[in-house]
């Protein structure tokens, strides 16, 4: 076992996080993509071709072509429906399609396909996308693991052949190969991906580590306790597949309705068709009305009652910095009742900083001198709590000398010669162990002032006495507060703070924003995480999730709705989640959430202006003569009617009124 004073490994080698490789599906590597394109790309040629009174055999066949290309795949799906007894809108759309071609309407026809093929295509990309996610969070465990044999020789094995008490060697900068729990050594651990917490961990004997997370600057002796399937990394994997595939998809309002509605109409068809032809009439006029009838009782104006809004208020969310993966999640924005948020890398900016430098009395420095002399010890480290202490120099233009002698202590600090002086930083606990001067008393009571208002200390000797301490935290993003008072205005109850780190750091957070201590829910696992949410949904509620982290992404999946923070989100969340904020701003999520309520009033308005339409045309089909021109008129002025009325949302206006709504 080397000696906790290891020299600081040179660069290269340095820990860094890493998150799981990107396997991304390519949009054409799916069939349904592939044939939405060639479907769209045949009609977008005939339909100028036909606009110019171009002959019909030159466009005529591209869209024949268009048909096949673009409407087999949902026809086959309607066709396995209905042997299953079912009869769905897919289905549905294809006879409509049909029945507008057979009667002239040829270009209505091949448009109603394309859409609902590229609507078919874009829900297969989004399903791939998730699925690549989920396969890359396992790549976050290293593939290889060193085992200690009984007589201290050392074997590299696959991590699933690893077994439970088998004892495996840990270097600084490895990942850990399997959940266990520390025999020698001391290090810290980057959590992040397991807890959310933004500071590495310190670990020595008898701590716990998990799998996929990363080692710092000490060699450690690990004992496995978990097979590589149970690890808490496999288990979040589990729970996030499992969410996704149980999670029951909330449905526009037509497809909660397609079953009745598309048995009705076919019947009907059939009814206007037949029943005419029972006394008399003559087959090509009962087959005109029965077309007539189909084409002006197709749910077309009912489809675009309800998408253009939902589709503008993502256009316009996305113009703000909100990108809402579909309709579907935009209709479930509006429903949230309750809020769950993450504290790390949501409410916080998930990187540490200095807040606070103190020097002691006597110690001569200044703020400024004190913070120039740790930034030069800490110089060559790559710890988190160095970086942001170098940071915090360069910000203030201090110049950081030169230093020599540099040396790493695991779990307790850096040494260093600076300017002929011997500077250590590091754990006020570990480096004030058991000394009870003036000096060290002074610095031992600031340093619990500073970790009492929820921050990390940093103590600073020079030649073994204390002449400073630095207050280190996760700054709070500036519209955390308002956010969550808006939220709050929006829901009629408080968010629910959901956090993998420690109860006071947590507490403290929840205090400034204005989460009540009851809502407070700190130390959890993902698998808590998921367990609060379904608390919260047992009671009727609707939930939305909003988190960043790969251990957010289980709670993502589970709730209602999720939203991820997008710039420093795992790809896991990411992808998991169903709307990111790009842009990292807090405030456009009430934002959001009050502009999908403005689309489902106007989803409302247009499928009152859809209905009184259709019914009147199929009154008068039924009871008198419509003719073929008028209803496709009809059909059509209903159909750009409620569009156009959808379309409100795209405006600028549209969102200020939804951020002006809840301040």
């Amino acid at each position: 076992m080397p000696s906790d004073m290891l020299q600081r490994p040179e660069r290269a080698a340095r820990p860094a996080y890493r998150t799981a490789p990107k396997r991304r599906t390519r949009m054409f590597a799916l069939a349904e993509a592939r044939w939405a394109a060639a479907a769209l790309v045949l009609f977008l040629i005939a339909l100028p071709l036909q606009l110019t009174d171009t002959p019909a055999w030159a466009w005529g066949p591209l869209y024949t072509a268009a048909y096949l290309t673009g409407g087999w795949e949902p026809a086959w799906a309607g066709l396995t429906a209905l042997r299953h007894k079912t009869l769905d809108v897919d289905l549905l759309m294809i006879v409509a399609a049909l029945g507008a071609a057979s009667i002239g309407q040829v270009m209505d026809g091949a448009l109603l396909i394309v859409i609902f093929a590229t609507s078919g295509a874009l829900e297969a990309l989004a399903t791939a996308r998730t699925q690549d996610a989920v396969r890359g969070l396992l790549d976050l465990a290293p593939t290889t693991a060193t085992r200690l044999a009984d007589d201290a020789s050392e074997e590299s094995v696959a991590t699933e052949d690893l077994v439970v008490g088998d004892m495996i060697l840990v270097r600084p900068g490895e990942r850990f190969g399997a959940d266990g729990r520390v025999l020698e050594g001391a290090s810290e651990a980057d959590q992040a991906t397991i807890t959310g917490e933004p500071l590495p961990v310190a670990k020595e004997a008898g701590d716990e580590v998990f799998a996929g997370t990363l080692n710092g600057t000490g060699a450690l002796r690990v004992k496995v306790e978990r097979d590589a399937s149970d690890s808490v990394i496999a288990r979040i994997v589990a729970m996030v597949e499992e969410a996704s595939e149980t999670k029951a998809p909330t449905q526009l309002f037509i497809e909660k309705v397609e079953q009745r509605y598309s048995l009705g109409m076919v019947v009907a068809a059939l009814a206007v068709f037949l029943i005419p032809l029972a006394f008399g009439a003559d087959l090509t006029g009962s087959l005109l009305r029965a077309m007539t009838f189909m084409i002006v009782a197709s749910p077309c104006a009912v489809v675009l009652a309800t998408m253009p809004p939902l589709l503008s208020a993502i256009a316009n969310a996305g113009r703000h910095g909100v990108l809402v993966k579909s309709a579907v999640v935009m209709e479930r924005l509006g429903q949230v009742d309750a809020v769950a948020l993450d504290k790390t890398g949501t409410l916080t900016e998930g990187a540490p900083r200095v807040t606070d430098i103190r020097p002691l009395d006597g110690s001569g420095l200044e703020g400024d001198a004190l913070l120039a002399l740790a930034s030069a010890a800490e110089h060559l480290s790559e710890h988190p709590l160095a970086r942001a202490v170098v940071d915090a120099a360069r910000a203030r233009g201090l110049a950081i000398t030169g230093m020599r002698d540099f040396t790493s202590t695991p779990g307790v600090g850096v040494t260093a010669t600076v300017d002929g002086r011997t500077i250590a930083i590091g754990a006020p606990a570990r480096l004030l162990d058991g000394q009870e001067d003036s000096a060290s008393v002074r610095a031992a009571a600031v340093a619990a002032d500073l970790e009492d208002g929820g921050r990390t200390a940093v103590l600073v000797l020079r030649d073994g006495t204390p002449v400073g301490v630095l207050g280190i935290a996760d700054r709070l993003r500036p519209d955390a507060a308002a956010t969550v008072a808006a939220l709050t205005t929006l829901t009629g109850s408080a968010p629910m703070l959901v956090t993998g780190d420690n109860e006071r750091a947590a507490a403290r957070l929840a205090a400034e924003v204005g989460i009540p201590a009851d809502e407070v829910h700190a130390g959890l696992l993902p698998q808590d995480k998921v367990e609060a949410v379904r608390r919260l949904e047992a009671q009727g509620r609707k939930v939305l999730v909003i988190g960043d982290g790969v251990n957010d992404a289980p709670a993502l999946a589970a709730a209602h709705t999720g939203i991820a923070m997008g710039r420093a989100g795992s790809d896991l969340a990411l992808e998991t989640a169903d709307a990111v904020i790009v842009r990292d701003e807090l405030s456009t999520i009430p934002a959001v959430v009050n502009l999908s309520r403005a689309a489902r009033r106007l989803v409302v308005q247009n499928l009152v202006i859809a209905a009184v339409f259709i019914s009147g045309l199929v009154i008068w089909d039924l009871a008198g003569h419509l003719p073929l021109p008028l209803g496709v008129l009809g059909h059509e002025g209903s159909t750009v009617i409620v569009g156009l009325n959808g379309l409100r949302l795209l405006r600028d206006a549209a969102w200020n009124r939804a951020a002006k709504d809840i301040r």
